[in-house]
């Protein structure tokens, strides 16, 4: 790799890591929407809403085309990540 285009890698890298941050908070803000909707779940069945997770999935792959961005890529990380939050809710769920 050249000088010149180590240097830019170093930079994209940079502005990649910025970004990722920005997801950290982000992350952790829907943690706690999370979690406040946990606590308004009475059984544990409640916790997996297949039509809202179609739904969910089918938006985003509708947002990313408008936004032209590979809906592959997207649905899987919104997948991914209902899906975490599906076992977070599951190990973090208390009777009432």
């Amino acid at each position: 790799m050249s000088p010149n285009n180590k240097k830019k890698l170093t930079k994209l890298r940079r502005s990649l890591d910025k970004l990722d941050n920005s997801f950290i908070k982000l992350i952790k803000k829907r943690t706690i929407l999370v979690n406040q909707v946990l606590k308004l779940k009475e059984n544990k069945k409640e916790i997996v809403d297949k039509k809202r997770i179609n739904h969910i999935l089918n938006q985003i792959r509708k947002k990313s085309i408008k936004n032209k961005i590979d809906p592959k890529i997207t649905f899987r990380i919104w997948k991914n990540m209902i899906y975490s939050y599906i076992n977070y809710e599951r190990r973090n769920f208390k009777k009432k």
